[in-house]
């Protein structure tokens, strides 16, 4: 895999987590740019019909999930991406790892969530806070009111790791 195009990728799913846990929305941009770095992959593999067919699959399986209210659209349609972005023999890893990271993320909620209802009440913010301490401040309150988990953060380390594995190392 080309190393500007893997780097493209790795930055489409930062921005994306990051988006999705700042505003829990997954920008199309970011889903935009993976889906068309993996799709030209795929066409210099000579692998994108399978790869179109198995992003087809994923995306029809994370619509029956957003359908029922387990995801949202933007996991949909990041997991979608990512089915894109692997070689299609990567596709059942790409889920594996999306899933233990979604446990692990769901692990990490659980225990955030407990410290989170034993603190005090946090006052008014001052004006001009810093934008990390604010997103602190949102999660703290998402936790407190049992929010949805930014899942984009699970598919995007999930893909990463994916991607990775899928690199070959050449000298």
């Amino acid at each position: 895999m080309d190393h500007v195009l893997l780097t493209v990728a790795l930055l489409a799913l930062l921005a994306a987590a990051v988006r999705d846990v700042a505003a829990r929305t997954i920008p199309h941009a970011a889903c935009a740019t993976l889906a068309a770095v993996g799709l030209g992959l795929r066409f210099a593999e000579g692998t994108a019909l399978a790869a179109l067919a198995a992003a087809l699959l994923v995306l029809a399986a994370g619509i029956a999930l957003w359908h029922v209210g387990c995801w949202g659209g933007g996991d949909a349609k990041l997991l979608a991406a990512a089915a894109l972005a692997v070689p299609p023999s990567g596709v059942p890893g790409l889920l594996l790892a999306t899933a233990l990271a979604g446990g692990a993320l769901a692990a990490g909620y659980l225990f955030a969530a407990r410290l989170a209802a034993a603190a005090p009440p946090l006052a008014p913010a001052p004006r001009g806070t810093g934008l990390l301490r604010r997103a602190l401040r949102a999660e703290r309150h998402r936790l407190r009111r049992r929010g949805p988990l930014p899942y984009g953060v699970a598919i995007a380390a999930g893909a990463a790791f994916s991607l990775l594995a899928s690199v070959t190392i050449t000298p």
